[in-house]
C-alpha cells in the first residue's frame, strides 16, 4: 500500500472553508483505502491530510478524477503554503483491508 502523509496552511481565516472543499471531494476514489482531514490542534491555519491507496498509481490516477480537478481549483486560492510531505510505505492498520 502507499501512503501520504501532508500539511497545508489556510489562507488567515479560511480553514473551515478550505476542510470544507476537501472533505466534499472524498466520494469515489478507486484504490483510495483511507482519506482523513484534520485540523492541527496547535496551529489555527493548519491543516493535515492523511492517505492510504492501494499503490501510488491508484493515486497518482485519482489526480485526474472531474471531482478531484474540481475540488484542487476550489481549494488552491485557499491555500497560503504546503508544509510537511512524506510518501509512505503502509504495511497496515486498523480499518484497513489486507
Amino acid at each position: 500500500m502507499y501512503g501520504l502523509i501532508g500539511s497545508f496552511r489556510a489562507a488567515p481565516g479560511r480553514r473551515a472553508e478550505l476542510i470544507e472543499i476537501l472533505l466534499a471531494s472524498v466520494g469515489a476514489m478507486p484504490g483510495c483505502r483511507s482519506y482523513v482531514v484534520a485540523e492541527d490542534p496547535v496551529d489555527a491555519e493548519l491543516v493535515w491530510i492523511t492517505e492510504v491507496w492501494d499503490d501510488a498509481a491508484a493515486h497518482k490516477a485519482s489526480l485526474q478524477l472531474p471531482a478531484v480537478k474540481a475540488a484542487i481549483a476550489r481549494a488552491m486560492p485557499l491555500i497560503a503554503g504546503f508544509g510537511e510531505h512524506r510518501e509512505l510505505k503502509v504495511v497496515g492498520g486498523h480499518g484497513l483491508a489486507a
